[in-house]
């Protein structure tokens, strides 16, 4: 009944990390299972919803098998270096192998301290746990490679934040791995080529079989960081502290923090309140993905070689990012405006619609959706500015089979809206899971209209509008 573990990161050397035990929550309690996610790692969700499941879930008993530990490494936060971070309030359970063959980390994040908790405490509050939660599995539902969430559990302890007492939580995160570009930065920084060539080997091995030493991982992780970073935009997703520790090896997407899905289109958009400056805004997203890329080749310059020849083939691996990106980024909009194969023709067409919604304060979901509905224009403080472009997009959609067919796959009805975030964690603080439930429930089908969920589809009244996203650490 219980999971079956095969732990390979902790097969790895000592200096990989630290052997920690999770904290024993005094009071757990279950908030939300993902049944089928539990099928998907080929784990028995009936087991998982018992007193035996809840207790792997929450920390408070370890099953057989388990090996649990905090990841070392390092990174740039904000640009600004820091030579030691770690798993400072998360423990890795271990690894299990799905059905099918896929390894898949479990992870318990909010689960106390570590050695890397830098005099933090390792919990968790309620609210960034169910924030999570939804705006992971959302992203999952929107096709978007993604950590997922297994589990949400209650811990009954109270968590300090911001002067006040907040309801603890644990979040059960499962991922393709939890390597960082930090995790090469770790070992660079510290001279150790040898961990270097053992934790390129590991992720290689793990992630990408067919490259090639470690320019192939370079070109391979940004062929990946391209695809991933392509669909965020599409679905007007911004991510908030894309620091290199927050930048996962395998492709997917990381530490939701202060993550935020745009309303009102505008390419400098940011949310997080701890990015002041805006480097990590909607548009600045692809060259700050370009730059982490840059610091993991870096990184793995001592396994490259040295010289200009090794430093002009690191440069040249991270500079496949951009065409890959570009392709990526072409496609994804061209078929949100109905052309299934975009050429770079199109490309004026896709910008004049982007300019004029920004200028016009469109709503990003709400007006992509509204091209294959006939509503659109509505989005638009001037419906002229629409009128005027989509002249020439209707001439460019007589040359497609079916435009409307490929819109709807490409344009969501429903995104995990900030204000029915807040809304729903505002309920669950109180007691009330109901809005949490109702939520996952609407953001499962994101492509499928229903008039039953309109409320979720609505852009947010001007008083119910959020500008603001915390990280809750």
């Amino acid at each position: 009944m219980t999971p079956r573990f095969d732990n390979s990161y902790a097969r790895l050397p000592g200096r990989f990390f630290e052997r920690v035990a999770p904290e024993v929550p005094p009071a757990p309690a279950l908030l939300a299972l993902n049944r089928g996610l539990a099928a998907r790692l080929g784990l028995d969700a009936d087991w998982l919803a018992g007193p035996e499941g809840l207790a792997m879930l929450s920390g408070a008993a370890l099953p057989e098998g388990a090996e649990p530990l905090a990841q070392a490494y390092a990174g740039h936060q904000f640009g600004g270096w820091v030579p030691q971070l770690g798993d400072g309030r998360a423990v890795l359970l271990g690894e299990v192998v799905a059905p099918d063959g896929a390894r898949f980390d479990i992870q318990l994040k909010g689960a106390g301290q570590t050695p890397f908790s830098r005099r933090g405490d390792g919990r968790a509050w309620l609210g960034p746990v169910l924030r999570e939660y939804v705006v992971s599995e959302a992203m999952a539902a929107l096709g978007l490679p993604t950590t997922r969430a297994l589990a949400a559990v209650a811990t009954g302890t109270a968590v300090v934040r911001d002067g006040f007492a907040r309801p603890g939580g644990v979040l059960v995160r499962v991922a393709a791995s939890h390597i960082r570009v930090g995790t090469f930065q770790y070992f660079v920084a510290r001279g150790d080529t040898e961990a270097l060539q053992l934790l390129t080997d590991h992720v290689i091995a793990r992630h990408y079989p067919g490259a090639e030493g470690p320019l192939g991982l370079i070109r391979a992780v940004a062929a990946a960081q391209a695809r991933l970073v392509a669909g965020w935009l599409s679905v007007g997703f911004i991510h908030g502290v894309m620091n290199t520790d927050n930048m996962a090896v395998s492709g997917e997407t990381i530490d939701y923090g202060p993550c935020a899905f745009m309303d009102h289109y505008h390419p400098a958009k940011v949310f997080s309140s701890i990015d002041g400056h805006g480097r990590y805004a909607y548009g600045a997203q692809p060259q700050i993905a370009a730059w982490n890329l840059a610091q993991l080749a870096s990184s793995l310059l001592p396994l490259i070689g040295e010289g200009e020849a090794a430093i002009e083939a690191a440069t040249e691996a991270v500079d496949s990012f951009v065409p890959a990106f570009q392709a990526a980024w072409l496609d994804r909009f061209g078929r949100k405006i109905g052309i299934a194969a975009a050429g770079s023709e199109d490309l004026p067409l896709i910008e004049s619609l982007l300019n004029r919604m920004a200028t016009e304060r469109a709503d990003f979901t709400r007006s992509f959706r509204g091209l294959s509905t006939g509503w659109a224009r509505d989005e638009f403080t001037d419906p002229m500015a629409f009128d005027q472009w989509a002249e020439g997009w209707r001439t460019r959609l007589a040359q497609e089979a079916d435009p409307e067919a490929v819109m709807a796959a490409a344009n969501p009805v429903r995104i995990p809206r900030n204000h029915r975030i807040e809304e729903m964690i505002a309920a669950a603080v109180a007691g009330d899971m109901g809005p949490f439930r109702q939520l996952q429930a609407a953001l499962a089908e994101p492509y499928r209209p229903d008039p039953a969920l309109a409320r979720y589809e609505a852009a947010p009244l001007a008083s119910e509008a959020v500008t603001r996203t915390f990280c809750g650490t």
